[in-house]
């Protein structure tokens, strides 16, 4: 497979929106800033950062330890709220809802995952999909014939539907948290680390999940660590210290490559990482 490269010219781009080609943005960023107040200090973690998420995109967000990466991601899906700037989805300011209208927004627009899967271990495996899609759908049976369909494509049968989370592997926990968080059909999923906790076999497995969600036009922002999970992407921003530093394009991911492993490698060891 041919792997497209485009790295950004950085001399001037700390204040300039970050959109590469012309694929509809869903989410935009305004000289986004955040920070932590504790006593007399204050930490400046987002610093004037312009972005534009894309619809379609596997947008992966890297960084060193502390650079704002998760920062970014809650403010951007409206789980936190920005010090200053605006974030845009569509036409409207989401960073300017009450917290009901913030809440409603997440719950009709965003689907999340995380490092820790957050399942309720008293609750079956279609149980934990169906609280969570009866927030938006009345219906149970079609929401049960649906949860059945996703977690048929994640690669889990019928035996595990009425199983409880502690009798799944990891791997099988988190694709499961990945079901749920795409019941509600969102315009974007978040996922915050979600291979940090997995081993390496049920890494590649969530991060297949993944990819294929990502073929059916799901789009898609992660926090991730790892080159492996990063490769997924087509587009891979680098923050430091509060702003993109740099980022660059790839062709969509259609399995292991040399040379977009070798392409991922090279930015991140410009970054720095």
């Amino acid at each position: 497979m041919q792997t497209t490269l485009h790295v950004k010219d950085t001399t001037a781009n700390k204040n300039a929106a970050h959109s590469l080609n012309t694929k509809e943005a869903i989410l935009r960023a305004k000289d986004l800033c955040k920070t932590f107040s504790n006593e007399s200090i204050q930490q400046h973690v987002l610093k004037n950062l312009n972005l534009e998420i894309r619809k379609g995109d596997f947008t992966v967000i890297m960084g060193d330890s502390g650079a704002g990466k998760s920062t970014l991601l809650y403010a951007l899906s409206g789980m936190d709220r920005p010090s200053l700037g605006s974030i845009t989805y569509g036409s409207e300011e989401i960073s300017k809802y009450s917290n009901d209208k913030l809440a409603l927004f997440r719950r009709n627009h965003c689907g999340f995952v995380f490092q820790q899967n957050y399942l309720n271990d008293t609750m079956s495996v279609l149980d934990n999909i169906m609280v969570s899609g009866l927030l938006k759908h009345k219906n149970r049976k079609e929401l049960a014939e649906k949860a059945k369909k996703l977690l048929s494509s994640v690669g889990l049968d019928e035996k595990s539907y009425g199983k409880f989370p502690n009798q799944l592997s990891g791997g099988e926990q988190q694709r499961v948290a990945l079901v749920r968080s795409v019941i509600n059909d969102p315009e974007v999923l978040f996922a915050d680390e979600p291979t940090g906790a997995l081993n390496s076999q049920n890494t590649t497995a969530v991060l297949d999940v993944l990819s294929e969600m990502n073929k059916r036009g799901q789009s898609i922002v992660m926090v991730t660590h790892t080159v492996a999970a990063a490769e997924r992407g087509n587009r891979i921003l680098y923050l430091r210290d509060g702003v993109i530093c740099d980022e660059i394009e790839l062709a969509p991911y259609n399995g292991p490559d040399q040379q977009r492993h070798s392409t991922v490698r090279a930015f991140l060891s410009n970054m720095g990482w």
